[in-house]
């Protein structure tokens, strides 16, 4: 399998990137196409003894700063390693595509070079979250931040197909997050959405407050991009604000550091689990060819994982049941009239 790398994308390209490319081809068994300036790969890589077996390198010397506009990829920045490494993946060159760089530049990249699933109306963010069952799927997390309610069903289904494909869940249960779960709560577009979402072929269980999410009240946790970025942030904090404090009591005395010994692993455990780079990062859904969005402070092992995920959407064949999914939806939908 090839996976397309945008070498120079995210806070620390391109030497943490080829170092999880280097990672990625040893341990998943596949080939990387490595977009960015040659003469920098093979400087960082002898410096650093990354070794560039079955790394093939794709001599761009354009980057797209963070700070430019996102829809500049198509512009002045057409040339850039973003863009020439999804240009590639439309052209079919390779067989998925990751980065760490801007996610509002990737996510237009996406859409208007490798273009959307046919009758999927935007593509979203999705994220993978730990929770008391194991993780759930919250999408969209920053792609859209105004939704219309066709938009929301999309994403519903989009979500169901990856979390029964990849991560292994049967008949995944989602959910749409609301103020309170009754039907009658929520904004014109939660209404409209939940209406819609109990005809379309995922496994709808209604409103979810966010205070449930964390006690794994669904598995597929739907919303507008505006929203889901909120959720996301304050989960964030919140792991890291509960790390700290559970490290602070722990250091406390000479009792507690004792203590510590006792409970090192269930809190190393707990601490792999709430981490990021454990996932990698955010797959791309509805583009109608496997795009990963990278941390864009992906180091390593984080970005290692991004490449594994991209492997794992393009095996399991995830746009595939997507289209399935749609198709179940149209053909109800032909019925009903």
């Amino acid at each position: 399998m090839r996976i397309i790398v945008d070498a120079f994308g995210g806070d620390n390209a391109p030497l943490a990137i080829l170092q999880g490319c280097e990672m990625a081809v040893r341990e998943y068994g596949v080939d990387i196409l490595a977009v960015g300036s040659e003469k920098t790969i093979r400087e960082v890589c002898g410096k650093n003894n990354i070794s560039l077996d079955r790394i093939s390198i794709i001599d761009v010397e354009k980057v797209m700063p963070v700070e430019v506009d996102a829809a500049e990829v198509v512009k002045s920045y057409d040339d850039s390693t973003l863009a020439v490494g999804l240009k590639m993946l439309a052209n079919r060159e390779g067989d998925a595509y990751v980065s760490a760089g801007s996610t509002g530049a990737v996510t237009v990249g996406a859409s208007l070079f490798v273009k959307r699933i046919k009758g999927i109306k935007r593509a979203a963010l999705a994220t993978i979250i730990p929770n008391a069952n194991g993780c759930y799927m919250l999408i969209d997390i920053g792609a859209n931040k105004e939704c219309r309610p066709e938009m929301l069903v999309q994403f519903g289904i989009m979500g169901s197909a990856y979390m029964e494909h990849i991560i292994g869940v049967k008949s995944p249960r989602v959910g749409t997050i609301n103020i309170g779960a009754e039907d009658n709560k929520g904004l014109d577009l939660q209404k409209n959405a939940n209406e819609q979402m109990k005809h379309a072929p995922i496994h709808f269980i209604g409103n979810v407050e966010p205070r449930y999410l964390p006690q794994g009240a669904c598995d597929v946790a739907v919303c507008d991009g505006f929203t889901g970025n909120v959720v996301l942030k304050l989960t964030e904090g919140l792991g890291k604000w509960f790390a700290n404090e559970l490290k602070g009591i722990f250091m406390e005395s000479a009792a507690s550091k004792l203590g510590y010994l006792f409970v090192k692993g269930g809190v190393s455990n707990f601490k792999s689990k709430m981490d990021y780079k454990e996932y990698g990062g955010a797959p791309l859904m509805g583009i109608s060819r496997p795009v990963i969005k990278a941390h864009g402070s992906s180091d390593a092992r984080a970005f290692k994982n991004a490449i594994r995920q991209a492997k794992e959407y393009t095996e399991r064949g995830v746009i595939a049941q997507i289209e399935s999914s749609l198709e179940q939806m149209k053909q109800r939908a032909v019925e009903q009239d």
